[in-house]
């Protein structure tokens, strides 16, 4: 049940800041809320992004007044990018190329081959007194912009395989000799042996057209039906000896795919989080960083993942899969499940479940919860006191498709997918704080009432939501788009109350946003120095202390809202 209540101007996260009005009842639930409030302490963090700051991190005196700054507005804690999407690093690394320049259609950026920036960077945050956690790409070796750089380009055999599919009928592949339509205007270049045929919305023949002629004749579909276009010869050989009245039937079968392969495929160029080899040489790269720099800690950014519901299909998940159910799959890939087309345009539309589909959500959550052990325990073995963190998109619904549960491994929510052996996959509680991306434009769920707008839609929703998920297992800290507040400084501060009210601090993505205006906000929100969370020592011990003597206890927790968010948000 939500309840509104204004809360006094002291009791607010930044009583400086023009008070909101807030479901305080939830947003201000839990014991690490409690915990928190108790010791005064917030996490507000800053991202420094690889790619997007070379030009501001490129030199020890660019990067010694660039962390005085953040000190001076109020910041407790900088996150620092030395491993992009790429690949390359921006530290001199005996495991990963360099990052020596950044192309953009407007300049290049560079960094200089013999420059060490989180050298500068480490040196300068503790003469000031910042924490300084550094930030990493996991499963992603490449960039689509950069199609001849990244490991994963030297080596394909690394690339995560996904799962497509090909259309065809009678055994004909649909492509570019063989075509649906079902709009003539976009007709391809015709030739005198094209054909062409139009088919009901049953897939049943009932005209047929000479292809040279079909774009004279520019004639229409009936409901529900489309155009069978053949350009080749072979192909429309074939169809000229199909007759009115027959029915041609699509047929969809699985084929696989390394991810470079693909013409069109998302930005990162994604890797298989079952190759060994891949594995390894992230928690080399850990052991790298955490042994050679003093810093207080390691985050993993979004790309702790799989790169979507069709990855990975590899010869090795699938090996992988086999071990851990104890018996080999007899229908590969369909028991997992098989893609739909939609009629007419035999588009693939949606993924059918097949007998081993849940299991097969369990293992790749439960493969990417053993890796974020290993890579917690690397870290900690080099120095036990540093901390290990995640970076995850807010829209928790999202994840059970990319294999990453970073919820507490007991959590109750009425969410389709949360069956007991998903839940116990939950990864918050090997962690020391996470970061959720709660990249709303609207600050609370007051003001989307106001607006008329989706409640989900909020940062306040989607802090309250990260906080009930993750449950006490660790510290969370709502992450910002600081994109969404150029020239809304208002809301950036109603954010801002928002944010800390519902967790234990704030993360803003990113210095290189358009910081300089909101320089002045943050000095007003942050004039009372806190420490964060991660860097009191003891206190996440007394926070899971609390916890389990809390569960002992047998008091239920109250039910979990869930709001309807956006998929997508935070990745």
């Amino acid at each position: 049940m939500i309840s509104f209540v204004t809360l006094t101007q002291q009791s607010l996260p930044f009583p400086q800041l023009p008070s909101v009005v807030l479901d305080e009842p939830n947003t201000g639930y839990g014991l690490a809320q409690q915990l928190c409030r108790e010791r005064k302490a917030q996490g507000r963090l800053l991202w420094v992004d690889a790619t997007a700051n070379i030009d501001r991190v490129n030199t020890a005196e660019k990067i010694q007044v660039l962390v005085a700054k953040i000190k001076s507005v109020g910041f407790n804690t900088i996150v620092f990018d030395v491993k992009p999407i790429l690949g390359e690093t921006l530290y001199p690394s005996k495991l990963a190329p360099k990052l020596t320049e950044w192309v953009r259609p407007w300049a290049t950026y560079k960094l200089p081959a013999d420059f060490d920036p989180l050298k500068v960077m480490s040196t300068e945050c503790r003469k000031q007194g910042l924490s300084l956690i550094v930030a990493f790409n996991a499963f992603s070796e490449g960039h689509r912009e950069f199609p001849k750089k990244g490991l994963a380009v030297a080596k394909p055999e690394w690339q995560t395989v996904l799962y497509e599919n090909t259309v065809a009928i009678e055994g004909n592949t649909l492509g570019e000799n063989l075509q649906i339509l079902t709009d003539t205007a976009k007709l391809p270049k015709l030739t005198p042996e094209s054909y062409a045929v139009a088919l009901d919305k049953d897939g049943k023949l009932v005209a047929l057209f000479e292809g040279a002629a079909l774009a004279a004749l520019t004639p229409k579909t009936s409901e529900g039906g489309a155009f069978l276009l053949a350009v080749g010869k072979d192909e429309a050989a074939w169809l000229r000896s199909k007759k009115l009245g027959e029915s041609l039937q699509p047929t969809v079968t699985p084929r696989f795919a390394r991810l470079g392969e693909m013409a069109q495929r998302q930005v990162p160029l994604m890797t298989n989080p079952h190759h060994p080899d891949v594995r390894q040489r992230l928690l080399d790269i850990l052991t790298e960083v955490a042994s050679g720099y003093d810093i207080d800690g390691v985050i993993f950014d979004d790309r702790l993942r799989y790169a979507a519901l069709n990855a990975d299909f590899s010869d090795l998940a699938r090996k992988d899969f086999e071990a851990w159910r104890g018996q080999p799959v007899e229908s590969w890939p369909q028991d997992i499940f098989r893609w739909e087309v939609a009629w007419p345009t035999l588009e693939r539309r949606w993924a059918v479940p097949g007998p081993l589909y849940e299991q097969w959500l369990v293992f790749r959550a439960q493969t990417l919860k053993r890796f974020v052990s290993d890579a917690a325990r690397t870290v900690k073995a080099v120095k036990p006191g540093l901390c290990f963190a995640t970076y995850v998109g807010s829209w928790y619904p999202d994840y059970p498709e990319l294999g990453a549960n970073w919820a507490a491994d007991d959590l109750q929510a009425g969410l389709h997918f949360l069956s007991d052996s998903y839940r116990a996959t939950g990864w918050a509680g090997l962690t020391d704080f996470m970061v959720t991306g709660c990249y709303y434009k609207i600050p609370t769920l007051r003001d989307a009432l106001t607006l008329g707008r989706n409640i989900g839609d909020t940062v306040e929703a989607a802090g309250q939501f990260s906080n009930r998920a993750v449950g006490d297992a660790t510290f969370v800290y709502a992450g910002i788009s600081l994109e969404h507040y150029k020239g809304r400084p208002e809301e950036l501060k109603r954010t801002l109350q928002a944010a800390c009210a519902t967790t234990q601090g704030i993360m803003c993505f990113d210095l290189s946003h358009d910081i300089e205006p909101l320089w002045p906000l943050f000095t007003e929100a942050f004039k009372t120095p806190l420490p964060a969370p991660h860097t009191l020592p003891g206190l996440l011990p007394e926070l899971r202390r609390r916890r389990e003597k809390k569960k002992a206890s047998g008091k239920p927790e109250p039910p979990v809202i869930l709001y309807r968010g956006t998929s997508g948000t935070g990745f």
